[in-house]
């Protein structure tokens, strides 16, 4: 909390009781840097030089190729451009090799735009639900600061998009099209959000004032309405009902087939139930072997919170192997902006040196790096790919990114196991795949985390 030092009769903010730097403490301070001539040049180089290009670690060019002894039969880039929508990308490419298997076409795609426009329409639903929950409470109330910070935005997870696709579906891209706005979604979202704030002030006006549950969910679908008109004009209308037909890959063009959302998802999927895969997570911040879930972290009312269990990177690393031999890919979640050298499309932890520039220490562990924000899950990728030795012991992977084919390696970011060790966070994977003793933690019920903790 903030304290107030009062000064020669001003009040000056005092975030703590540390003692001020003193004339002779910044003289050491001055002392200490020692103008040598390593020094002066690299201050030179530093001023007039991207940081990074400086810390590239030259021996290391060329120490990762892109080759792989086990890899799912993956086809194509998609691309999110400016958007945070990688989460719901990751999770409609996890399927799409099957869509092209199932309708044996030479490429394929979902229609992002169509979950997305559900996404925010079904958020913006939470969140004036929760306003109204905790309309008795002050604005200084943590949850209520917490609700207001961001009405809705592009962010999600695995669990998000199956909360969508059992409720509304899925689509081909054809069906609905991306959009300007679905491609460069600030505007929209900061808008949206404006609107949203607006209305949960009308609705803890109208719980305060004593109106019934039923007017006020009378005025909060009312409410709704107004969001919903506000993605249809940037989005376009989500379809109910649809045609769809396409060419395979001997050229034969497809009888024209009418599909709803829920019907073309049956149809691409079979039997395949999104409740039967598991979120495995590594967060060396807590203890492993335990199911965990995050408070009110969903974006459907009645669908599920974000919950997984976590466990060690070795046991994680097992079962990621045999879904890739087994041509399946997954859902996976990291922290891709460290150690990336973009245009190589490589993650390793020594891609750049920033010790030798600066000749200071950077000695943070996983844990430290969560608990200080430092690092976190910042994007989610499909994990395609794995090398291994001759004992089957990985030795470096591959995600098939959404940023376009120019971005990496033809779209695709490879990274070794030790960048595994210290960036990768969350893996979703088909139940078959995970042993007994993990779906028996994912069945018991979870230890209940703050959506504001800092891996989340």
């Amino acid at each position: 909390m903030k304290r107030w030092l009062l000064l020669a009769g001003i009040a000056l903010p005092f975030w703590g009781l540390g003692q001020r730097v003193d004339q002779q403490q910044l003289q050491t301070i001055r002392s200490g840097f020692v103008k040598d001539k390593y020094t002066v040049g690299m201050q030179n180089a530093l001023s007039s030089n991207p940081i990074e290009k400086l810390a590239w670690s030259r021996e290391n060019e060329g120490t990762t190729d892109h080759n792989f002894t086990y890899r799912v039969d993956v086809k194509g880039i998609t691309n999110q451009k400016s958007s945070g929508r990688c989460w719901l990308f990751t999770s409609l490419n996890v399927f799409r090799p099957m869509a092209m298997q199932h309708f044996n076409t030479a490429s394929f795609e979902f229609s992002e735009n169509y979950l997305y426009f559900w996404d925010l329409f079904e958020k913006a639903n939470l969140f004036l639900n929760n306003i109204v929950a905790t309309a008795d409470r002050g604005f200084d109330d943590e949850k209520v600061r917490w609700y207001f910070s961001s009405p809705v935005d592009d962010g999600g997870q695995w669990i998000n998009f199956v909360n969508l696709a059992n409720k509304y579906g899925m689509v081909p891209r054809e069906a609905m099209e991306e959009t300007y706005s679905s491609e460069n979604t600030a505007w929209m979202t900061r808008l949206l959000k404006r609107k949203l704030r607006e209305q949960a002030l009308e609705l803890r006006d109208l719980k305060n004032s004593g109106k019934t549950s039923k007017q006020i969910e009378n005025r909060k679908v009312e409410m709704l309405g107004v969001i919903y008109r506000m993605l249809a004009l940037n989005l376009g209308e989500p379809p109910v009902e649809f045609t769809y037909r396409y060419k395979d890959k001997d050229g034969k063009l497809a009888d024209t087939k009418t599909f709803t959302p829920a019907s073309f998802m049956k149809e691409v999927l079979g039997d395949i139930q999104l409740t039967d895969y598991v979120m495995l997570m590594n967060d060396p911040t807590r203890p492993f072997w335990k199911h965990y879930e995050v408070e009110n972290y969903r974006n459907v009312q009645e669908g599920e919170n974000w919950h997984y269990v976590n466990l060690p990177n070795e046991v994680i690393k097992a079962f990621c192997i045999e879904s890739i031999k087994n041509n399946e890919a997954m859902y996976a979640s990291c922290d891709v902006g460290k150690q990336l050298r973009r245009d190589f499309g490589v993650l390793d932890v020594d891609n750049f040196n920033y010790e030798a520039v600066y000749n200071v220490p950077f000695t943070m562990s996983k844990s430290e790096r969560i608990q200080t924000k430092e690092s976190g899950s910042s994007h989610g990728m499909a994990l395609v790919a794995v090398e291994v030795d001759k004992n089957e012991k990985p030795l470096k992977w591959q995600f098939e990114n959404s940023w376009g084919e120019k971005a990496g390696e033809k779209g695709y970011l490879t990274f070794t196991d030790r960048w595994f060790d210290e960036y990768m966070f969350r893996i979703v994977v088909h139940k078959k795949f995970v042993s007994e003793k993990v779906l028996d933690i994912y069945g018991q019920k979870p230890e209940m985390l703050l959506p504001w903790d800092p891996m989340f």
